[in-house]
């Protein structure tokens, strides 16, 4: 990963670690210490399948494993969102939304006999009692007890937007007690003012792409708010003593934990993975310059304080 100084990932020098696009990237170590990454590409699907696939010993050098999602029948939607993946009862099992354009997203579950897939969908919908949910991300906590925590649409909020959700998963393809778990509670959070949703007009906030990890006995969750399209798009935190919360923001005052800056446009999506020296990293996706794709970059984060830090990569360090 290069030399890392303290600091906010935003400054000088930061550089994506795979030259494609590859939103939304979620990184997961397997059993083997090796990593795969899997992330939103509309440039990399076919009639069969969706949803790319990146290996690497390193976390700094990938190489394409191909698509992992086999595609479902088109009516139930042409766009396929943020895939995660775990292992649970001796499968590997993906995690995604898919629906028409922006419109009508669920969650579903698909499964794998390799991390690589082929996955599978079960033909289960996750969240039928939502108007739009999307951005899942299983959590095992250190009881062997699983959660889903997802984005979904509320409109009866002082904030209307997307807000966090979480609910215990019994079963790799069944949900339960779902409740709320964060919601917008500041302006650099809109995605965009009088947007006509649902019959309505509102001035939309968006929190969204929830990776949960424990550490030094707390509950620690990033995420994303404002709007994925410009560069507002950012990364803050929140924690909590349980997966099912409260959760507690970051102070008003804190700035995000990830933001545009001279190298970065439009942050975010992130995941948590640790690396291979031990150390905690996020994986989070960013604008390139012509702002044709998003790619995916990789750094250092410490959670051994009061509040999460990013240990940003120097100018030569490549990553």
């Amino acid at each position: 990963m290069g030399v890392s100084v303290p600091g906010r990932a935003g400054g000088a020098g930061h550089r994506p670690v795979h030259p494609g696009y590859f939103a939304d990237p979620f990184v997961l170590r397997l059993p083997d210490d090796t990593y795969a990454a899997y992330g939103t590409n509309p440039t990399a699907t076919s009639t069969e399948g969706v949803f790319e696939v990146l290996l690497s010993d390193d976390l700094e050098t990938w190489r394409s494993a191909g698509l992992a999602l086999m595609r479902l029948d088109s009516e139930m939607g042409d766009e396929y969102w943020a895939p995660e993946v775990c292992f649970r009862d001796g499968s590997w099992w993906m995690y995604y939304s898919v629906g028409h354009g922006i419109s009508g997203h669920h969650l579903r579950v698909a499964r794998a006999a390799e991390p690589t897939g082929p996955f599978h969908d079960l033909g289960v919908d996750l969240t039928p009692h939502e108007t739009f949910a999307i951005d899942p991300h299983p959590f095992q906590d250190a009881d062997g007890e699983w959660y889903l925590y997802f984005a979904r649409d509320v409109l009866d909020a002082e904030r209307p937007g997307t807000h966090l959700a979480v609910a215990r998963l019994p079963g790799p393809a069944q949900l339960a007690d779902t409740q709320a778990v964060l919601e917008p509670y500041a302006d650099w959070q809109i995605y965009e003012r009088e947007r006509p949703m649902y019959g309505g007009t509102f001035d939309w906030h968006t929190l969204e792409g929830p990776a949960v990890v424990r550490r030094q006995g707390r509950y620690w969750m990033t995420f994303s708010g404002g709007a994925w399209t410009g560069p507002g798009y950012a990364v803050s935190w929140a924690s909590s003593a349980s997966p099912l919360g409260p959760w507690v923001a970051a102070p008003p005052t804190a700035p995000p934990l990830l933001s545009s800056g001279a190298s970065l446009i439009g942050p975010g999506h992130n995941s948590l993975v640790v690396g291979p020296d031990g150390g905690d990293r996020i994986a989070f996706h960013a604008w390139n310059a012509d702002h044709s794709e998003r790619q995916m970059h990789v750094a250092s984060i410490d959670f051994r304080s009061e509040e999460p830090a990013l240990l940003a990569t120097t100018p030569d360090s490549g990553a």
